[in-house]
């Protein structure tokens, strides 16, 4: 393994550690040390998608082990978000608009990631049609730029008072999911094919998601480390946006 790939590896599994403690998957992390290496945003997106797919299976499972997960509030958001997340999966964006547009979801979860949510004390019950256009808004957005949608759910969802944190990653990790399968499956029938780089990322994914989400769902989530991973997404999501 060449020394630039094992640098992607070890940032690959420090993303997925961090991501998943939190019941998300990684895919603007994944995004930004990748963008950051040199690696052309058209190969980064299906990579990430794929590997959302691995550490949000896991995270995923985790969090409904820990009890955590709510179907009655999975499923609006989810309905809307798959067919949605499918058709920006297909399309075809230039280049340079979809640098722009992932640069800007990766400022976006720098400030998630950034941001300290206050305890919620009392739920919210969400109406079902707007859950369904959050949704389907979200799965859109996922679906073009390779993210899984988590980052933009968690903070609307903990914003409204709609869930308590943990419940709010317990469902945002299986959101994630389908909407990754559902993104990927569009973009595997656009004709486009997996990236070659794909496999060492991928266990090294699966390793860092497996032990970030059985802490995460257990315990606090490391801050500072978070704090350290917004400033990498900062830095990934302005070159994309302007160094082109």
């Amino acid at each position: 393994m060449s020394g630039f790939l094992l640098l992607a590896v070890l940032a690959v599994l420090v993303v997925a550690f961090l991501y998943s403690s939190v019941g998300h998957a990684g895919a603007s992390g994944y995004i930004a040390v990748l963008t950051l290496l040199g690696y052309d945003v058209v190969v980064v997106r299906p990579t990430a998608l794929m590997l959302n797919v691995l550490v949000a299976s896991i995270a995923t499972w985790q969090f409904r082990r820990a009890g955590h997960f709510s179907w009655s509030l999975f499923w609006p958001f989810a309905l809307l978000s798959v067919p949605m997340a499918f058709l920006g999966g297909y399309v075809r964006l230039s280049a340079n608009f979809l640098a722009v547009l992932v640069g800007l979801v990766l400022l976006a979860s720098a400030v998630r990631f950034a941001w300290r949510p206050a305890a919620v004390t009392s739920v919210r019950p969400v109406g079902l049609p707007v859950a369904w256009i959050v949704g389907g808004g979200i799965g859109l957005l996922s679906g073009l730029t390779g993210t899984g949608g988590g980052i933009l759910l968690t903070p609307i969802l903990l914003l409204r008072h709609w869930a308590p944190v943990r419940r709010a990653a317990a469902v945002s990790a299986p959101f994630i999911l389908v909407n990754s399968l559902a993104g990927l499956g569009g973009y595997l029938a656009s004709g486009l094919d997996i990236p070659s780089v794909l496999l060492p990322l991928a266990l090294a994914a699966m390793a860092g998601g497996t032990l970030g989400s059985y802490l995460g769902s257990r315990r606090i989530a490391p801050r500072a480390l978070q704090a350290l991973l917004a400033v990498v997404l900062v830095i990934a999501g302005t070159k994309l946006i302007f160094a082109r």
